[in-house]
């Protein structure tokens, strides 16, 4: 049966995940766009009871908003709005204290989140290597508002979990219509080791959300993309 979503945002992101929900296993119950939903009025109490999960794609103020009201509706959520991690640990005490599903990730990409495990092994077969530094690059179109963004601050992470922690130097280029290609580096005296992962087109990042969407229908918790993928 086909998962029932409400998509809440309907900017290039949207109009995506509307368009290719049909091949992924999920209807389109509702959609909210800035009009509809500008002060959270779109999901007001009693609001959206056919629908199984909200797929949320709007900015960071909006989302901190949309939260609490997925929580009050008792709605889960796939939510892949990035910028707003001020307030992440509150909101999600609140989606637990409630019991919605939430999936919250900096990028649905499916080979970015694998991507984001081949850097973090790298690094760990790397940690006692102290003649090999570290560095990561990414590149995103010229829209991207926060630099350097989620996707690479959660590689950086993964990879000092991982075992690494001398310095890993972030940089972010902002350029174009780069829809996101990310590098990781590790520098010795002699050699050069390189893991890279570019998309070609945002289709990956509307397709891994409504994988989450389907995935978390049904499901209490907050989760990530490496939940989904089972990484």
């Amino acid at each position: 049966m086909d998962t029932r979503i409400l998509i809440v945002g309907y900017g290039r992101m949207g109009h995506l995940v509307e368009r290719l929900a049909p091949e992924c296993g999920c209807q389109v119950a509702g959609v909210l766009d800035i009009e509809l939903n500008a002060a959270g009025e779109g999901l007001q109490d009693g609001a959206w009871r056919d629908v199984d999960v909200a797929i949320d794609f709007t900015t960071p103020d909006a989302v901190t908003r949309n939260l609490l009201r997925y929580a009050a509706l008792g709605l889960n959520a796939v939510v892949g709005t990035t910028g707003w991690n001020a307030g992440r640990d509150a909101l999600r005490h609140r989606c637990e204290q409630v019991g919605i599903g939430v999936v919250a990730a900096p990028n649905f990409s499916m080979g970015a989140v694998l991507f984001e495990a081949m850097a973090a092994h790298a690094a760990g077969l790397l940690k006692d290597q102290p003649a090999f530094g570290a560095w990561l690059h990414e590149i995103h179109h010229d829209k991207k508002i926060d630099a350097p963004s989620g996707t690479a601050l959660g590689i950086k992470a993964a990879m000092q979990a991982s075992g690494y922690q001398r310095s890993i130097d972030v940089a972010a280029s902002r350029a174009g219509h780069v829809p996101g290609v990310h590098t990781v580096g590790f520098d010795g005296p002699s050699e050069t080791i390189t893991l890279s992962h570019s998309v070609r087109d945002r289709g990956t990042f509307a397709r891994g959300a409504l994988a989450a969407a389907r995935w978390v229908h049904g499901k209490r918790g907050w989760f990530s993309m490496r939940d989904v993928l089972g990484v």
